[in-house]
């Protein structure tokens, strides 16, 4: 609850004790806002006061508004519709809301709390470039961590890069065969989009060597097992594990392409990580604990030499840790990082933001945990996402069907260049800060439109719309910062000074105070869901609130001087609010546009 509801809900509380001598059931005191259509701040149901009040809800409800309001100078008025009281508060005491709101440094956040929570995300495959679905991924992590941190949680930010295994040895073996050569100096190419370009050229080959196998009378399965090409990526792997030379030399050439490519992708994203790790280092330590597992007892050797968990009595399967040749799978480097990251950091929390479709991976990455006997095993979470869908649907990596981040953050920032122009907001601005507004613009209609969507859902991203300055969009709240940063520029070139003098509140200020007081409950609530929608939307609410009020009320042009200045210092609290919620975001907002 807010600092409003706590303070109403403990005076109804002690009415209610008053009336009828027993404490007020959860229900009553649990508020909700006043709905639009009735008079009232905040209501309250009076249903299960019955037995106690042995009158009709309307009559209870009258009641305990009467005692409400004799007991509490800042209920204004009640009013009592088929069982609901509605209470009003008193102007004054949302001027007193309004002075403790102007009063805190860095409001909204929340104390340190000592937690430890791990957040990671990112991890990205070093055989393709960064696209649109690890663009949501990324965002979402980087969000999450900001979100955690204004709880007062330590948050520690960290990438996997999952830089070795058979989707890796695939692009490397498709270079060594028609590579010619070829760096992202002599081919003028990102180094991950070029390595991504092979991973593309194998899949091809690979298909055409399975089409004709099953021309020969090969089954689909039979073509898929005996394709040469993925013997090659097969043996090709098996001689990286062993440490050949020649093989490491190649992964360590390409990686470092990929790795160039991708810090690039990163920078222009928003988006750090504290700490990185590489499959290539963790899966030995997984291993490892397969290995301690195997001597408990625990985990059992297949006749094949592979090496399973038997997670069938907790409702899941037998999951492979080690296959026959010996090869470690994700399950193994999961178990040796996640332990390696206890080690180093003592977490309280650990969340994992990976896709949906992992789901079932996460449950039994702790469930294995458990069975090894370590205790924080109960601290591993997974963020589980839905995935970006387009208009022309699903995205495949494999067939060079994605959708590129790169050239995604590109067109953004050229959709806001062309837009802005259009409206020709912009004509005497410098030529430099109309390029970094546009790159401003664009990557916040793009983080926006992402974040605003729960992140449990699937979601359809429609560049065009993201973009629009009047719609639920990224832009709009930017646009509406900059509005009130102008009005407070002109402010002080009057030399106005903003601040709180106790004049009268109309609706529309008292209506702006309640969105403010409800913006440390909304982080709170964030932070536990790990939602940072529930920010975006928030964010929105005030902003298109306060373009109501800045269309209906006069700021700079109001006779009155206290007024005024009082105004203005609603106007910085505004802006502030706005600028600390899109931080949380990802999104940075602009001084003018």
């Amino acid at each position: 609850m807010t600092v409003p509801e706590y303070f109403l809900s403990a005076a109804l509380a002690r009415a209610i004790m008053t009336l009828y001598a027993h404490p007020a059931p959860d229900a009553v005191l649990n508020l909700q806002a006043t709905r639009k259509e009735f008079e009232g701040d905040y209501t309250a149901m009076m249903f299960p006061l019955l037995k106690m009040s042995r009158k009709s809800p309307e009559q209870t409800g009258a009641e305990v508004g009467r005692q409400l309001q004799a007991q509490c100078p800042d209920v204004a008025s009640y009013n009592v519709v088929k069982g609901f009281l509605n209470i009003r508060l008193t102007a004054e005491y949302w001027l007193q809301r309004f002075a403790d709101i102007a009063a805190t440094e860095r409001y909204g956040q929340h104390r340190p709390t000592g937690r430890t929570i791990v957040v990671e995300y990112s991890s990205p495959n070093t055989n393709k470039p960064l696209h649109l679905g690890h663009v949501r991924n990324n965002l979402l992590g980087w969000s999450v961590a900001q979100l955690l941190e204004a709880n007062g949680h330590r948050v520690i930010k960290v990438n996997l890069v999952n830089d070795r295994g058979i989707h890796i040895c695939k692009s490397m073996l498709a270079w060594q065969k028609w590579g010619l050569g070829a760096t992202p100096e002599s081919s003028g190419r990102k180094g991950d989009h070029l390595v991504g370009d092979y991973y593309v050229l194998f899949d091809k080959e690979y298909k055409r060597q399975q089409a004709e196998l099953q021309a020969q009378g090969k089954s689909a399965e039979e073509a898929a097992r005996q394709a040469p090409i993925i013997g090659e990526a097969q043996e090709m792997l098996r001689r990286w594990e062993r440490g050949d030379k020649a093989v490491v030399d190649l992964w360590q050439t390409m990686n470092a392409w990929v790795y160039a490519g991708f810090d690039e992708t990163y920078r222009k994203l928003g988006v750090r990580f504290d700490r990185v790790y590489y499959e290539s280092d963790t899966y030995l330590s997984g291993k490892k604990i397969v290995e301690e597992g195997l001597r408990k007892g625990i985990l059992e050797r297949h006749d094949d030499g592979s090496v399973w968990i038997d997670l069938t009595a907790d409702g899941l399967d037998q999951k492979l840790l080690l296959r026959s040749d010996g090869t470690s799978v994700y399950m193994t480097q999961d178990l040796g990082t996640a332990q390696q990251r206890y080690e180093e950091y003592g977490f309280d929390e650990h969340i994992y933001v990976v896709g949906n479709e992992q789901n079932y991976h996460f449950q039994a990455l702790r469930l294995a945990l458990e069975k090894l006997g370590y205790t924080w095993a109960a601290a591993i979470y997974h963020l589980s996402y839905g995935m970006v869908e387009l208009p022309a649907g699903k995205m495949k990596s494999r067939e060079g069907t994605v959708v590129d981040a790169d050239d995604l953050m590109d067109e953004m920032i050229g959709t806001a260049r062309e837009t802005s122009q259009q409206l020709g907001k912009l004509d005497e601005m410098p030529a430099d800060e109309q390029q970094r507004l546009f790159a401003m613009v664009g990557m916040g209609a793009l983080k926006y439109f992402i974040l605003k969507v729960d992140p449990k859902k699937t979601m359809l991203f429609d560049p065009k719309e993201s973009i629009d300055f009047n719609g639920h969009t990224g832009p709009f709240i930017q646009y509406t910062h900059a509005r009130i940063k102008s009005v407070l520029r002109k402010a002080a070139e009057q030399q106005l000074a903003a601040c709180l003098n106790g004049a009268a509140l109309n609706e529309k200020e008292i209506e702006l105070i309640k969105i403010l007081c409800l913006f440390p409950e909304r982080i709170r609530e964030a932070g536990e869901a790990h939602s940072p929608a529930l920010i975006a939307n928030y964010t929105y609410e005030l902003a298109k609130e306060f373009n109501q009020y800045y269309h209906e009320t006069s700021i700079l042009h109001e006779p009155d001087h206290a007024l005024k200045t009082q105004r203005l210092l609603l106007l910085q609290q505004i802006a502030g609010v706005l600028k600390t919620g899109m931080r949380i975001l990802g999104i940075d907002v602009p001084e003018k546009m």
